[in-house]
C-alpha cells in the first residue's frame, strides 16, 4: 500500500530528549548523561502510570514532575530545575531532521507529528527549531487524554486524513511506539539510533533505520 502520510513521533525521534541536560553539563557534572537517561524514564513511566489510574496530567506537568524525582535521586542542586524545565521546552533536533523533512515535502505527502507533549510544548519545539513551515500538522494526546501506546492516540492522524491505517509509516525511535502503531496497523519504522534491542511486544517492524535520513530510500 502507498503511503500516502509520514506520521513522527517528537520525543528522541525528531528531537534530542537529552539535549537540555546536556547543556548544563558544566554545572550537573559527569552524572548528567545518567540523569538524563533517568528523568527520560521516570517521564515515560508516569505517562502509562497516569493512563491506567486515569489520573491525567498534561505532558509538561509529568515532565515537571519526573524531574523533580531525578534531581532528587541524583543529588542536583534544585535551582537548575527551572532552567533545565525550560530547556526542555527547546529540545534540539538531531542534526538530519530539517533535510530529511525538506526532502519528503518535494513528495507531497502529508508530514506530522503525533506525540504526547502539549500542543504549546510541541508547537514551541517546532519553532524554536525553525521546522514550523515543514509539518501539516500536530496531534497532541491532549486531545484524548491518555497517553501513547493507547490506541486512541494512533486513530487521530487516520481520522483526520480519512486514509486507511496501513497507508501510514510511522517513525519512532521508541520501540514500545513502534509496537504501539506497529499493532494498530501502522507501517511502523523503527529509528534505532543507539544500537538498542527491540522489545518483545507482539510486533516486529520491518524496517529499522538508524537516522532519519535513511527513510528516504524506503518511501
Amino acid at each position: 500500500m502507498k503511503t500516502k502520510a509520514i506520521v513522527f513521533d517528537a520525543y528522541g525521534t525528531l528531537f534530542d530528549v537529552n539535549s537540555a541536560a546536556e547543556k548544563c553539563k558544566h554545572k550537573i557534572g559527569s552524572k548528567w548523561e545518567s540523569f538524563a537517561n533517568f528523568w527520560r524514564t521516570t517521564q515515560l513511566e508516569y505517562t502509562w502510570l497516569r493512563s491506567l489510574m486515569k489520573r491525567h496530567k498534561n505532558f509538561l506537568e509529568i515532565t515537571e514532575d519526573s524531574l523533580d524525582k531525578s534531581i532528587r535521586v541524583f543529588n542536583i542542586d534544585k535551582s537548575l530545575k527551572n532552567e533545565l524545565l525550560n530547556l526542555y521546552k527547546i529540545l534540539t533536533t538531531y542534526p538530519e531532521v530539517r533535510g530529511v523533512l525538506e526532502n519528503l515535502k518535494k513528495k507531497k505527502l502529508k508530514l506530522a507529528i503525533l506525540s504526547n507533549g502539549t500542543p504549546a510544548l510541541l508547537n514551541e519545539l517546532v519553532e524554536s527549531n525553525n521546522l514550523d513551515n515543514l509539518f501539516d500538522d500536530i496531534f497532541s494526546i491532549e486531545e484524548v487524554k491518555v497517553y501513547k501506546p493507547d490506541q486512541r492516540v494512533y486513530e487521530m492522524p487516520i481520522k483526520k486524513y480519512n486514509i486507511k491505517v496501513n497507508e501510514i509509516t510511522f517513525l519512532s525511535a521508541n520501540t514500545w511506539d513502534v509496537s504501539g502503531g506497529g499493532n494498530y496497523g501502522y507501517n511502523s519504522v523503527w529509528v534505532n539510533r543507539n544500537k538498542s534491542e527491540f522489545d518483545c511486544l507482539d510486533f516486529e517492524p520491518k524496517n529499522e533505520i538508524n537516522n532519519l535520513t535513511q527513510i528516504l530510500d524506503i518511501i
